[in-house]
């Protein structure tokens, strides 16, 4: 196994983590920076406001978005499986 090949492995493996990562982290930004933007018009400053809409985003996403979350991971750890003995010899 050559260090590029080490190299191309580790660079898809985090690849494969960003998207995975993307779509809760992004839903739990926006939906961040709408209830902020909500508590500074009304001036109601409660640090758990927040808390329960990003719960139930985060959970829409993994329900929606789950599915190609597993096919991604599911995929890629498949066509790794297979390439081991092209990697050994």
């Amino acid at each position: 196994m050559t260090p590029e090949a080490v190299l191309e492995i580790g660079t898809q493996a985090m690849w494969i983590a960003v998207l995975l990562a993307a779509p809760v982290l992004l839903a739990a930004l926006a939906i961040g920076v709408l209830i902020g933007m909500i508590q500074a018009a009304t001036q109601i400053q409660e640090m758990t406001l927040s808390f329960i809409p990003k719960l139930l985003g985060v959970a829409a996403v993994l329900a929606f978005a789950g599915s190609w979350m597993l096919t991604l991971v599911v995929d890629w750890v498949r066509e790794l499986f297979l390439d081991i003995p092209l990697m050994l010899g």
